[in-house]
C-alpha cells in the first residue's frame, strides 16, 4: 500500500476500549483479568498517541468483558451509569476523535433498558455494547427479548463482545488464555443464537457487530448453516443445498446480516474465509488497543495494508463501512 494512501485511511476503530480509572479499580479489587490477561493501562493521551500513530482518525469506545453486572443487579446499575458518563466525558472533550458504546447491565432487563434511554438521549451514545453472553444467557435467548425490540425500535448499532465461556461448560485449560480460543467460541455461540432463534430476522433493523471477525463464524459458517436447516426439518433441502450455491447462498445470507470487525483478525488466514462471507461493506476496522498490546496492533495493521485488497474495499474496510452505521462521522 503506498504511504500517501496510508495516511489518508482516516481511520474509524469500532473496537477499541477505554479503563475509566474507577472502573479498573473496582475490577482489580474483585480480581478480575479479563480474558485470562492483566488489565492495561489507559489514558485518554496514551489512546491519542496510538491513535495518530496508525492512522485512526475515530475510535468508538467500549468497555471489554466482563461488562459491569456480577451479579448484584443494584451494582451493576450504578457503575454501568458511572461507566457511561465518563466515556461521554471524554467524548464530549474531542467528538472527532471518540464516540463510544453504552454499556447496558444485561441480564438485568429493567436496568439495561432503562440505561439504553439514557445513553442513547442524554448521553448521545452512537450505539451499545453487548456481551455474547451475561453469565452465561447468550444473546438471543427470549428473556432478552424486551430489549431487543428496543435496540430494533431504535436502529441501533450493537457491538457484540465475548466474554468468558459460562461456568462449567467448558473448563479453562491451563496456559491458554481465554482471549485466544474461547472468546472466539463465546461470539460464535451468540451469533449462531442470534440465527436459531430468528432474531436477526425479527429485528432488521439493529446493526451487530461481532468482534475479532466473528470469531469462528466465517470459517465455520457452512456448517453452522445445519442445524438452521435441520430445525426447520429441511432434510432434503440440506442435500439441495450442498450441490446448488444459488439455495446455499439464500441460506446464507442471514449470517451476513452480521458485521464484522478486523481485531486481531486482520491476517492472511482469516481474510479468505471472512472475504468469502460477506463484502468489505459489513467490515470494520478494530485495534482491540488497550487489551491488545501496541506491538499485536502494529502487526494486524502490517498484515491489513499488505493484504490484496482493491482501493475501494481498504477504504470501506478503514472508514467506508463504518460511515454507513455512524453518520456523523462520515
Amino acid at each position: 500500500m503506498m504511504r500517501s494512501a496510508l495516511k489518508n485511511s482516516r481511520r474509524i476503530d469500532t473496537h477499541q476500549h477505554i479503563l475509566p480509572p474507577a472502573y479498573a479499580k473496582w475490577l482489580s479489587v474483585q480480581g478480575i483479568h479479563p480474558g485470562d490477561i492483566d488489565l492495561p493501562p489507559w489514558s485518554k493521551a496514551a489512546a491519542l498517541k496510538v491513535m495518530d500513530s496508525h492512522h485512526i482518525q475515530t475510535a468508538i469506545l467500549s468497555i471489554s468483558s466482563p461488562g459491569v453486572n456480577l451479579g448484584e443487579p443494584e451494582v451493576a446499575r450504578a457503575k454501568a451509569r458511572e461507566v457511561n458518563e465518563y466515556t461521554a466525558e471524554v467524548v464530549q472533550s474531542n467528538p472527532n476523535r471518540f464516540g463510544f458504546f453504552a454499556t447496558l447491565t444485561l441480564p438485568d432487563m429493567e436496568g439495561s433498558i432503562s440505561e439504553l434511554n439514557y445513553a442513547l438521549d442524554e448521553l448521545h451514545a452512537d450505539g451499545v455494547i453487548l456481551l455474547a453472553n451475561s453469565r452465561g444467557t447468550y444473546l438471543g435467548h427470549p428473556s432478552f427479548e424486551p430489549l431487543m425490540a428496543e435496540l430494533n425500535r431504535r436502529k441501533t448499532v450493537v457491538f457484540v463482545h465475548p466474554d468468558e465461556l459460562p461456568g462449567g461448560c467448558i473448563p479453562g485449560i491451563p496456559g491458554i488464555p481465554a482471549f485466544a480460543a474461547d472468546f472466539l467460541l463465546d461470539t460464535t455461540r451468540a451469533a449462531l443464537n442470534l440465527v436459531l432463534t430468528g432474531a436477526m430476522e425479527r429485528y432488521p433493523d439493529i446493526k451487530m457487530i461481532l468482534a475479532h471477525a466473528g470469531g469462528f463464524v466465517p470459517y465455520a459458517a457452512y456448517r453452522l448453516l445445519l442445524p438452521k436447516l435441520q430445525r426447520a426439518g429441511f432434510v432434503k433441502r440440506i442435500s439441495l443445498a450442498l450441490h446448488q450455491q444459488e439455495q446455499l447462498d439464500k441460506e446464507l445470507s442471514v449470517f451476513r446480516k452480521f458485521y464484522f470487525d478486523t481485531a486481531l483478525s486482520a491476517s492472511p488466514t482469516v481474510f479468505p474465509s471472512l472475504l468469502a462471507l460477506v463484502n468489505t461493506d459489513h467490515i470494520t476496522y478494530g485495534s482491540d488497543w488497550p487489551f491488545a498490546p501496541t506491538a499485536a496492533v502494529n502487526l494486524f495493521n502490517h498484515e491489513l495494508e499488505n493484504y490484496r485488497l482493491m482501493d475501494e474495499q481498504r477504504t470501506a474496510i478503514n472508514r467506508g463501512t463504518a460511515e454507513t452505521l455512524f453518520p456523523r462521522l462520515a
